[in-house]
C-alpha cells in the first residue's frame, strides 16, 4: 500500500493519530484519562458544526444514532436515580460529569465514525504502541529486577477527577499480593485492562497492510497479554484467532472437511468432552481463587440489593462493599452487575440493546466488508470483558475501537 495512505491527511485523522501514538508521552504526563473525553467531545463538537452551521454532509447509520439513544437512557436513569434516592445536586453533577467521562463515549465514537477518518490510520498507529511497548520492554522488567519503587508517582492531573488515583499514576510493575509475582499494566489503570488492549491491537494489527508493523503488533499485543497475566486476556486472544481463522477460511471445503469428523468425535465423547471442560474451568479459576472469591462475592451482594432496593433506575452511584469484598465497589468488575447496581434495568436494557442491534447491523456484512468483520470482532471483545470489567470505565482507553465500529456502520449504510 503507497505509505502516503498511512499519512494524516486532515485535522480530525491528525487528532487521532497522535492521540494514539503518543500514548507513552500521554502516560508519563499521567494524562491518559483526560485525553479520550477531550479529543471526543471536542471532535463531536467538530461534527455538529460542520453539520448545523457548514451545512456539509456526513453519512449516520441508524444504529449509530441507536448508541446516542441507548446513552442518554444512561444519563435519565443516573437522573431519577439521584432524585428518588435523595443524593442530592452536587453528587448528580459529579455523576453526571463522570457519564460524560465514560458511558457517552460509547456514543460519541461510534458517531465520530462518520467523519473522514481511514481505518488503517488507526491500525497503524496502535501497532507503532505495540513498537513502543516492545521498545521499553526491558525498562519495566529491569525496574522489576531492580526492586525499583512499583509506583513512580500520580500526576497532579488527579485533581480533576477520577476513578481513582490508579488512572493517574505512572507505573512501572506490580506485585499480585496473592503470589508476589510480577505483572505489568503499563499505561492502564491495572493489569486485566492491559490484556484488554492487547486484544484490541491484535485485532487492529490483522488488517495492517506492512509486515514489518505487523510483527511490531503481533509481537506486542501478545507480549502484553503476558505481561498482564490475564485469564480472561488470554481466553479473548485464542477466541479472536479462530474468528479470524473462521471469517478467512469460511468458504474453503477443508475447513468442513476437519470439521465434519471433529464435530462426529464430539458427540460420540461428548460427556467426557464436557468434564473436561469443567475441570479446565476449575483450573481457570483456582489459578487466582482468591480474585474469583472476591468477584462473585461482589456480583452476589450487587444481584442482591439491586433485586430488593432499586430494580427499575438502581442506586444512582457505587458504593464500597464490606470487608467480605476487601471494601472493593460493589458491581465493579463486571458491567451487567455495575450497571443493574447503579442505573436498575433501565440501564442494563440500554447497553445490552445497543450491542445487540449492532451486531445484528454489522452482521450481514461480516463476509463482504473487511470493516464489519473487525468491528464484530471488537464488538465480540467488548462483549467478553463485559464479564470482567466495567466497559464505561476503560472507554477512555479502547475509543479506537469505537470509532472503527462507526466506520464500519457508515460504510455499511453506503454500501
Amino acid at each position: 500500500m503507497d505509505p502516503q495512505a498511512y499519512t494524516p491527511e486532515n485535522s480530525d485523522e491528525r487528532l487521532v493519530w497522535y492521540s494514539i501514538t503518543g500514548t507513552y508521552l500521554f502516560w508519563l504526563l499521567g494524562a491518559m484519562y483526560v485525553v479520550a473525553p477531550v479529543i471526543g467531545w471536542i471532535l463531536l463538537l467538530r461534527l455538529a458544526k460542520r453539520i448545523l452551521v457548514n451545512q456539509q454532509q456526513f453519512v449516520v447509520s441508524n444504529t449509530q444514532k441507536f448508541w446516542i439513544v441507548a446513552m442518554s437512557l444512561m444519563l435519565l436513569a443516573l437522573v431519577v436515580a439521584h432524585l428518588t434516592e435523595g443524593l442530592g445536586a452536587a453528587k448528580l453533577i459529579k455523576s453526571s460529569i463522570g457519564w460524560a467521562k465514560g458511558w457517552a463515549l460509547l456514543a460519541i465514537f461510534p458517531l465520530i465514525g462518520s467523519l473522514n477518518i481511514r481505518p488503517q490510520i488507526i491500525y497503524r498507529a496502535c501497532c507503532i504502541v505495540c513498537k513502543h511497548t516492545l521498545i521499553l520492554l526491558p525498562i519495566f522488567i529491569l525496574a522489576w529486577l531492580l526492586k525499583l519503587p512499583t509506583t513512580l508517582y500520580t500526576s497532579p492531573l488527579s485533581i480533576i477527577g477520577g476513578p481513582g488515583p490508579e488512572f493517574f499514576s505512572v507505573s512501572l510493575y506490580e506485585l499480585d499480593p496473592a503470589s508476589g509475582i510480577p505483572r505489568w499494566r503499563l499505561f492502564t489503570p491495572w493489569a486485566p485492562a492491559l490484556g484488554m488492549m492487547a486484544n484490541l491491537f491484535f485485532i487492529f494489527t490483522t488488517q495492517e497492510q506492512s509486515k514489518r508493523y505487523r510483527f511490531y503488533g503481533f509481537a506486542g499485543s501478545l507480549t502484553m497479554i503476558l505481561l498482564s497475566q490475564s485469564r480472561l486476556a488470554l481466553v479473548t486472544y485464542l477466541l479472536l484467532i479462530g474468528f479470524f481463522m473462521f471469517i478467512r477460511w469460511y468458504r474453503s471445503p477443508w475447513l468442513y472437511f476437519v470439521a465434519s469428523p471433529a464435530l462426529l468425535f464430539l458427540g460420540f465423547s461428548g460427556y467426557s468432552v464436557l468434564e473436561k471442560v469443567q475441570q479446565s474451568v476449575d483450573a481457570f479459576k483456582n489459578a487466582r481463587a482468591g480474585s474469583t472469591r472476591v468477584r462473585q462475592e461482589l456480583g452476589n451482594i450487587a444481584l442482591e440489593r439491586w433485586a430488593n432496593e432499586a430494580v427499575i433506575w438502581g442506586h444512582g452511584i457505587v458504593e464500597k462493599g464490606p470487608h467480605l469484598v476487601e471494601y472493593m465497589v460493589i458491581g465493579s468488575h463486571h458491567t451487567w452487575y455495575g450497571l443493574l447496581f447503579v442505573k436498575g434495568l433501565v440501564g442494563a436494557l440500554a447497553l445490552a440493546s445497543a450491542m445487540l442491534v449492532t451486531f445484528i447491523s454489522l452482521l450481514r456484512f461480516i463476509f463482504s466488508n473487511a470493516i464489519s468483520a473487525v468491528a464484530v470482532a471488537i464488538l465480540l471483545q467488548m462483549f467478553l470483558y463485559t464479564f470482567g470489567e466495567n466497559l464505561e470505565i476503560l472507554a477512555y482507553l479502547f475509543w479506537p475501537g469505537l470509532i472503527i465500529i462507526g466506520i464500519a456502520l457508515k460504510q455499511n449504510k453506503t454500501a
